[in-house]
């Protein structure tokens, strides 16, 4: 069953590969396997072509002024069309997929009206030699879906998919359809995360006689002369993606989302120098459960032979720069809470979901990577960690397990000019109140909902008496009734300080009575880092180096500081970064590019010093 809240890939596929190409099937399994939606969107030329030759039956086109070549759909060759998308994908597409065990719903576009458009204009084509006008072919563009049916959809079964033709109302009739531009306009709609091309080639290629010649990115701007036939098509239509929605765009292959060539687009100028990986980082979607594709392009983009890389068994990038005994962990997270905006850059800086919370932090980190000389008895650990905004902290728990480090500095905003040296905890609390259906009239009745209030009420007082200093939010309500009985779930929030130590919880009475229970959900104490340790040290003599007054302060949000300091002992643990930390969370994210670069410069003299002082130890 498909959940309604994972990340949306738009996957377009050739026909081709799907007719000769099965092996995509068990890539697209996996990503509804880590609980994204996928919709396909399958295009039909090789699906055609076998259907008129098992027909006998002359596939018509129709040559442009252009000298390019297209298909001809006239009404007399409509029908033939929509049986070879029956016959050869849509059964295909079925076929594959419940082989994975998955649930499919999948039809042709125009089906039931679903996906709509316009016939285009009369078109001028080339025949015999001479220009003529050809009025009846039934191409057209698209105009909009029933978007809230297909959401329904996606969150229902595993995977949909569509193929062209699309409906024409005003004709009452199919009208076909480039099936990249339908997939690039049905991501814009559907407010897609992920937007992918496969196609036979390693993605663009720079000479289409070499298939190791792809071309990584295309900016705003940038002309593609090499490019030729269908794939100008899709090069249209990733790039009307790019523009208009908010998803990351590739085109990937030969037949392949993982394993081949991609070329990725950015809708940015390319002259971004020191700041082109941060802006390219912001573009790529990664709510928390749905990082994969930010960590995978991040793998790929780190390629120095004095580094090592990898993905971790929970999903974290990882990185290693040295072999040393002494370890400094830069430890950020880059996965951020919904929803996803477009990312927008101006001369001086960068809006969009996760730019201050917390990616221009880790991309600073990353950048240390390749600026700081790491010493031969020092080691450099860079890892992004996974699910740092929900409960699980599955990444930062992981990290705790299995990694060790003699010092950590963790990537959250605290400022150019700040230090954080600690955070409250969190004490997350699932309330549920279950109660037989009566009359709200009925004598001493009180309803599940204003009961919960007083529950509430009660674990805050209670709360408070251990930690005076701890802050509460009630931050989610859902109320059912079923069978004759009302149940209501409320999650509670606590903010834990540092000074209520690590005990709080046992200190804490949650028994209610019957129908009533209260779940922990998170049980995290506070951390507090003192200022007199070689980590605080590095940073006080890097501030001083740039002539800057250094700030310390204590947050009242909770990082994974926390997590690691549940076990890790005797560590020392600050956290840096660039970034206004009001604006966490928000729509209003803004990043600002001296910021970024000053902090990077702070961070990297801070790291260095680091090491000094450690080998002086």
């Amino acid at each position: 069953m498909s959940s309604s809240s994972g990340s949306l890939y738009v996957i377009k596929l050739g026909s081709s590969t799907i007719v000769n190409h099965p092996r995509i099937f068990e890539e697209i399994n996996r990503i509804v396997k880590r609980g994204s939606r996928v919709l396909l969107v399958a295009g039909g030329a090789e699906a055609i072509k076998q259907k008129y030759e098992s027909i006998a039956r002359p596939l018509p086109f129709l040559t442009l002024p252009s000298g390019d070549e297209v298909r001809y759909c006239s009404p007399e060759e409509m029908p033939y069309i929509r049986a070879a998308y029956h016959e050869n994908i849509l059964s295909r597409v079925h076929e594959y997929l419940k082989g994975y065990g998955l649930s499919v719903y999948a039809q042709l576009g125009g089906d039931q009206g679903l996906v709509y458009g316009q016939k285009a204009k009369p078109i001028k084509a080339v025949r015999d030699g001479k220009t003529v006008i050809v009025r009846d072919s039934l191409f057209g563009q698209f105009t909009g879906s029933h978007a809230a049916f297909l959401k329904s959809a996606l969150a229902t079964f595993d995977v949909v998919c569509l193929t062209p033709p699309i409906w024409e109302p005003e004709l009452d009739a199919y009208i076909n359809i480039d099936a990249d531009v339908l997939a690039a306009h049905l991501a814009v709609e559907l407010e897609a995360h992920h937007l992918r091309f496969v196609t036979g080639t390693a993605g663009l290629l720079e000479d289409i006689q070499d298939p190791h010649s792809t071309i990584r990115d295309v900016y705003t701007g940038d002309e593609l002369s090499s490019v030729q036939g269908r794939m100008k098509q899709k090069v249209r239509a990733a790039r009307l993606a790019v523009q208009q929605g908010v998803c990351d765009v590739n085109i990937s292959g030969p037949h392949t989302l993982e394993e081949g060539g991609k070329t990725w687009f950015w809708h940015v100028e390319r002259e971004l120098g020191a700041l082109d990986l941060l802006n390219k980082v912001a573009r790529i979607p990664s709510v928390s459960q749905d990082e994969h594709e930010l960590a995978q392009f991040l793998l790929d983009s780190v390629r120095s032979p004095s580094v090592s890389g990898k993905i971790d068994e929970a999903g974290n990038i990882v990185f290693r720069k040295g072999n040393g005994p002494h370890t400094l962990l830069l430890l950020g997270h880059i996965d951020t809470v919904p929803h996803v905006w477009p990312v927008r850059t101006d001369p001086d800086g960068v809006t969009g979901r996760g730019v201050v919370d917390a990616k221009g932090c880790f991309v600073n980190f990353i950048h240390m990577l390749e600026e700081v000389d790491v010493p031969e008895q020092g080691s450099l650990l860079v890892i992004g960690a996974v699910e740092e905004e929900i409960s699980s902290s599955k990444g930062a728990y992981y990290v705790r397990d299995h990694y060790a480090a003699d010092a950590v500095i963790i990537g959250e905003p605290s400022g150019e000019e700040s230090l954080t040296l600690g955070y409250y905890g969190l004490f997350k609390l699932q309330i549920t109140i279950h109660r037989a259906q009566e009359h709200t009239a009925a004598k001493d009745s009180i309803s599940v909902i204003d009961e919960l209030y007083r529950v509430v009420e009660d674990i805050r007082l209670r709360v408070r008496v251990v930690d005076p200093q701890s802050l509460s939010a009630l931050i989610d309500i859902a109320h059912r009734n079923e069978g004759g009985y009302l149940t209501v779930t409320g999650t509670l929030n606590f903010r834990v300080s540092p000074a209520a130590g690590h005990d709080y919880r046992s200190k804490i009475d949650l028994a209610f009575g019957d129908g009533v229970t209260v779940e922990i959900l998170r049980d995290t104490p506070g951390f507090a880092n003192p200022r007199s340790d070689s980590l605080v040290k590095a940073f006080v003599r890097s501030f001083a180096k740039q002539g800057k007054t250094i700030h310390y302060i204590k947050k009242r949000g909770t990082s994974d500081m926390n997590t690691l300091a549940t076990t890790w002992n005797n560590v020392p643990m600050v956290a840096y970064g660039p970034g206004d930390s009001s604006l966490d969370h928000t729509n209003d994210e803004y990043l600002h590019n001296k910021e970024v670069e000053s902090s990077r410069t702070i961070l990297k003299e801070a790291v260095a010093e680091w090491f000094r002082l450690r080998t002086e130890e």
